[in-house]
């Protein structure tokens, strides 16, 4: 009579227990293909249970989704949208042993590119955010101006000019031409005047500058392939600071030619800092940017590390050196 319970917690121990993935989803992401289908058939292919479905709303743009998928124990979070929505459910996964998958459904998609997730492939997206490699990547913590809670970026974050080009985006323009509408931003938005600007950088004394844009990074690149932080690495512990300074008649072809130098060579036109935690003040509110995504106005930013705080999947194969410290897989 013993046999039978004895088998039965044989079976118990030995059977795998199913694996599950949340897909926190931006419904206003409109696809040519139905990527719910995609994500089913994948875990069911996998031998993972059905996926928890999560669709964002107007007041939440991801993290109570993701709160939620983290309460039900889910083995991966897979963020599937816009940049917006990947920093949103980052913000919550940040520090927890749970990791999360990328589905990019958006214009930019601005972290899958710097870390070679398919952004015009949903099906290959989906199998790396399941099997992919599993690395560690710092987060940026920001307080803006006297706000008491802190936000996070994964990519960058721009005070001035990146800004408003970000804000002043067609979005009809976006919808036809995709990352080439922030070009068409940029060009109409080149003329303004340079703001007096205060950064501290890891609490030193304060520098000033007359400044059109300061932007922090924890990794390089941006659309088009443009290394925007050359040699900043995502899993460094270490925040990148550029400034942007044109002056003159010619001062924006000094910043693009800073810009293609590094930030080498004489001139303020383009400079770099590498921190850890950086205090910036403007003497006027200035646009402010978050991931591509333009969030109002600010006077004050500060931004502070978590070194390799968030576990994220990413294809097998080799990286590019310029990302992560580590580029083997």
């Amino acid at each position: 009579m013993s046999s039978q319970p004895q088998a039965q917690d044989l079976a118990a121990e030995t059977d795998p227990v199913s694996r599950r993935a949340a897909v926190v989803i931006n419904p206003t992401k409109k696809t040519d293909v139905d990527i719910r289908a995609l994500v089913d058939e994948a875990c069911s292919d996998e031998g993972w249970a059905a996926p928890l479905w999560l669709e964002t709303q107007v007041d939440d743009p991801g993290q109570g989704m993701a709160r939620q998928a983290l309460e039900e124990g889910v083995d991966v979070v897979i963020a599937a949208g816009g940049d917006g929505t990947v920093r949103c459910v980052a913000a919550e996964l940040s520090g927890t042993d749970t990791p999360l998958g990328l589905l990019p459904l958006g214009t930019g998609n601005l972290l899958a590119r710097n870390l070679d997730v398919p952004v015009d492939d949903p099906a290959g997206a989906i199998r790396t955010a399941l099997t992919g490699t599993e690395r560690r990547i710092d987060v940026v913590h920001v307080k803006v101006d006297e706000a008491v809670d802190s936000d996070i970026f994964l990519v960058m974050a721009g005070l001035g000019y990146d800004a408003v080009m970000m804000g002043d985006t067609n979005t009809a323009l976006k919808d036809r031409v995709g990352w080439l509408a922030y070009v068409d931003a940029g060009i109409r938005n080149l003329p303004g005047k340079p703001v007096r600007t205060m950064i501290s950088i890891d609490g030193g004394t304060p520098i000033q500058r007359r400044l059109r844009s300061v932007m922090g990074g924890n990794c390089g690149k941006i659309v088009g392939g443009l290394e925007v932080f050359p040699g900043a690495r995502i899993d460094d512990g270490l925040l990148d600071i550029m400034t942007m300074a044109p002056k003159g008649g010619l001062g924006w072809l000094n910043v693009v030619a800073g810009l293609l130098r590094r930030g080498k060579g004489r001139g303020t036109a383009v400079e770099y800092f590498q921190c850890r935690s950086a205090e910036i003040w403007a003497d006027v509110p200035q646009d402010f940017e978050m991931d591509g995504d333009h969030l109002g106005t600010a006077s004050r930013i500060s931004m502070r590390v978590d070194p390799q705080a968030l576990r994220i999947r990413m294809p097998y194969g080799k990286k590019d050196p310029a990302i992560l410290t580590n580029p083997e897989p």
